[in-house]
């Protein structure tokens, strides 16, 4: 079964590795007898269902959720159910897959024209100006 990022990107649920482990946080007594925490694995080198673009990208945005292994894990832990938690831990990868799929737009560094100087300057010597006639005349410069 193919999971949908977007319009053109999808992953294999084959990709994702799921494992359920007790949870701390809301549940009761329950916490001390159902696994409801969600930790899901995604192996971002292991994927060839993401560009390596994507791939650099997503490593960058996650960045401590990323291990050695090249394995992005995401705790999720927020519901009281299992179910909960995994559309929650799936939803959050899916966010990332998402954002790392927008390629950056590179800044390319420009000169103010020589209007925009002439400008400044203008404005420059009208505010000396300014501060100049509001400063007391000394009799003895004339």
């Amino acid at each position: 079964m193919a999971i949908r990022v977007d319009d053109t990107l999808g992953l294999d649920d084959r990709e994702i590795t799921w494992e359920f482990v007790r949870s701390s946080g809301p549940g009761g007594q329950n916490v001390n007898k159902v696994a409801t925490a969600v930790k899901l694995y995604f192996a971002i080198g292991g994927s060839p269902s993401l560009p390596e673009a994507v791939k650099a990208r997503l490593r960058s945005l996650a960045g401590r959720r990323v291990n050695a292994d090249d394995v992005l894990v995401i705790d999720a832990r927020r519901f009281r159910t299992q179910e909960a938690n995994r559309r929650d831990a799936l939803e959050r990868l899916l966010v990332l897959i998402r954002r790392a799929t927008v390629v950056p737009v590179v800044r390319r560094a420009t000169r103010p024209g020589a209007a925009a100087i002439a400008r400044r300057v203008a404005a420059k010597r009208r505010r000396a100006q300014t501060k100049s006639d509001r400063r007391p005349v000394n009799e003895s410069d004339d």
